[in-house]
């Protein structure tokens, strides 16, 4: 994979080094970026069940003809290793444990970048997809598959991670066999503005599930809900995920986030590339007594902070992460959304007046029900969708007033119309997906057709 650098490989020698992640990521309101995570499952046509990752019709088929035909150069864990992963100019291919294709795309200036990208990416996968009979399904969950349909990516994490997490949750394997989503990775000027903005997303999140509440089905049936990601992210690992409680205090920091992920157990950490497994140690452990002679360094924590899964995540960037996938139509809302929020100062405001005085315990209650009724539930006595609405309203002035215009002379307020559409009407795409299904002759089918991308 990417080269580490030297700096990064030295051993982790006081406190502050564990701040230096945060610290330099900080940068200038002119170079924000936004950073899109397109995730979405294939299934062959005919059946409905995942394709594996490796045969004549494969995810491996579909990465060798993108490194083969489009400029993608291909990536391993170690020398000889199997493929995991295509690089080009910035952006990056990678797959999840159960063979989901994930665009990590290149860093954009604006949600047009991010939307011609996609589009691309679409075009390129297209032709070898339709020849071995492959549809890639915009849903939170998979609709037809059960756990044991799936052959596992041959990742060295994702081995380690599929035998811990069932040891704390019921559905570490579903999450990291069943899901998808779409996330995105924004900039912070300082650690003031990086807390500000991670505070807000934090408050706003049950919200965002409930907006992009996209997978209605389990194992080809309605589940009851709208959104069986989210339901799935409720007891997956509470070490590693949730809402962060620490970090809803008054005067919390930096300092605040590394405390809490020094005690989050580890998978592993890689020498020359090959994997040490120490599972269960929390990095704090890790550093200070250190692992079988190895000490840890400032690429182990890296590494380790990637592995956290909280609702928002922070890294060297501010990191969405509580929406399902979405169908071709909401592909960029989540972008939109949150690029109108975060990068504009008047819009962030606004934002944290809308969750001021809003609590831990009564957003993480919200939580454990936004998966199941969306835009239906109630919060402080009214329903989501009154919060919703506010809330795209917000992002969408913030776009109008970023100004930044495609071919047509659009602002990018434009990729928010799809989701403004559902959200006036109290709807998520769940309720969409889940219209007239009962007058639908083929059930299997026609689950299969709506979940499905369109081609470029």
């Amino acid at each position: 994979m990417t080269t580490t650098e030297q700096r990064d490989l030295a051993p982790i020698r006081s406190r502050d080094d564990l701040l230096i992640p945060f610290r330099e990521a900080c940068k200038p309101a002119s170079q924000w970026r936004i950073g899109p995570e397109v995730e979405k499952a294939g299934i062959f046509d005919a059946t409905h069940m995942p394709i594996p990752y490796d045969g004549e019709r494969s995810v491996v088929t579909v990465l060798r003809e993108l490194e083969s035909k489009y400029g993608w150069t291909a990536q391993s864990e170690h020398q000889g290793g199997p493929i995991i992963a295509l690089e080009r100019a910035g952006a990056s291919v990678t797959l999840e444990p159960g063979g989901q294709l994930e665009l990590s795309g290149a860093q954009s200036e604006t949600v047009h970048q991010v939307h011609d990208e996609l589009w691309q990416h679409m075009r390129e996968i297209g032709p070898i997809s339709r020849a071995m009979g492959v549809s890639w399904l915009g849903v939170g969950f998979h609709p037809f598959a059960r756990r044991e349909d799936f052959l596992w990516v041959p990742k060295q994490r994702y081995g380690l991670m599929r035998q811990y997490l069932p040891t704390r949750g019921a559905h570490g394997l579903d999450m990291m066999l069943r899901t998808c989503t779409v996330q995105g990775n924004y900039d912070y000027e300082s650690e003031e503005d990086a807390i500000r903005k991670l505070r807000v997303a934090l408050a706003l999140a049950p919200a965002t599930t409930a907006m992009f509440a996209n997978s209605p089905w389990l194992e080809g049936a309605p589940h009851g809900g709208l959104t069986y990601r989210g339901r799935v992210w409720l007891d997956v690992d509470p070490d590693r995920s949730g809402l962060l409680p620490g970090m809803w205090k008054p005067g919390a920091g930096f300092d605040d986030y590394v405390e809490w992920a020094l005690d989050v157990p580890m998978f592993m950490f890689k020498r020359d590339g090959h994997k040490v497994v120490n599972t269960g140690q929390t990095f704090r452990s890790f550093r200070n007594d250190g692992f079988e002679g190895h000490r840890p360094t400032l690429d182990d924590w890296k590494t380790h902070l990637n592995t956290l899964f909280p609702e928002v995540r922070l890294k060297k960037t501010i990191e969405i992460r509580g929406a399902d996938a979405q169908s071709s139509r909401l592909k960029c809302a989540l972008p939109a959304l949150w690029t109108g929020i975060f990068y504009d100062a008047r819009a962030l405001a606004a934002a944290e007046s809308l969750v001021a005085g809003w609590t831990y315990e009564e957003v993480a209650e919200l939580r454990t029900r936004a998966w199941r009724d969306g835009l239906r539930s109630t919060f402080r006595g009214r329903p989501l969708a009154v919060v919703a609405e506010r809330f795209v309203d917000l992002a969408e002035a913030g776009l109008k007033r970023r100004a930044r215009l495609d071919a047509r002379g659009r602002d990018e307020s434009v990729h928010l119309e799809a989701l403004r559409a559902l959200v006036s009407h109290g709807k998520t795409p769940a309720d969409v997906l889940l219209e007239g299904m009962a007058e639908e002759p083929d059930p299997l089918a026609a689950i299969a057709k709506r979940s499905a991308l369109a081609w470029a």
